[in-house]
């Protein structure tokens, strides 16, 4: 997988957000392609309001690409950094695995997983955490 990365979060980043970034080149979809911005709170407000028309900070956000020509091509992952944090802690684990985990999860969502009712949730949670385990990922 290549990732394009484009950092719009405005302070340093105190974690190594790249090194996971390359894991995941690595090991997922070899050929695949997608674009990663990193964003704050405040930017994932307004792309979500502009997008989905929900007044709100979220996490992250998944677009999945329209361009039938390049097929490798799966889409955009906009990942809220602020919420990194507040996520790591809120459920008392690394910032890098909140990271990876958010990663894998928009991934998915550009892969047409979804979490709309209980049965799919299931299915896209167990493969959440096996790619976070073999990432070496896990909840510690």
């Amino acid at each position: 997988m290549k990732i394009n990365l484009f950092n719009h979060y405005p302070l340093e980043i105190t974690f190594d957000y790249r090194k996971i970034i390359k894991d995941f080149e690595k090991e997922l979809l070899k050929r695949k392609k997608i674009s990663l911005i990193l964003v704050n709170l405040n930017q994932i407000k307004e792309i979500n309001k502009q997008y989905r028309n929900r007044d709100n900070a979220t996490d992250i956000l998944s677009f999945e690409a329209d361009d039938e020509e390049n097929a490798n091509y799966l889409g955009d992952i906009f990942i809220c950094i602020d919420k990194v944090y507040e996520q790591a802690k809120q459920f008392n684990h690394s910032v890098e695995r909140e990271f990876a985990f958010l990663l894998v999860h928009g991934i998915l969502h550009l892969l047409g997983f979804d979490h709309q009712d209980d049965e799919a949730e299931k299915k896209m949670f167990a493969e959440q955490e096996k790619i976070l385990d073999k990432l070496n990922y896990r909840r510690k």
